[in-house]
């Protein structure tokens, strides 16, 4: 498995703030393959939720 943190591995032109996601790299970064962001129908950026998102275990 890939280091998640590794800072040349992140999505580039995605910022992300949630620290207690695992492919967040502890600064600003998305560190996962690619990110899916649901549901199709949103209206508003406050409706849409990012699935890649999975809790970090410590």
């Amino acid at each position: 498995m890939e280091n998640r943190n590794d800072c040349c591995k992140h999505i580039k032109g995605i910022s992300c703030d949630v620290k207690n996601c695992y492919f967040h790299n502890g600064e600003c970064y998305c560190t996962a393959e690619q990110i899916s962001v649901v549901p199709q129908s949103a209206g508003c950026s406050s409706e849409t939720l990012c699935a890649t998102f999975r809790p970090k275990v410590d």
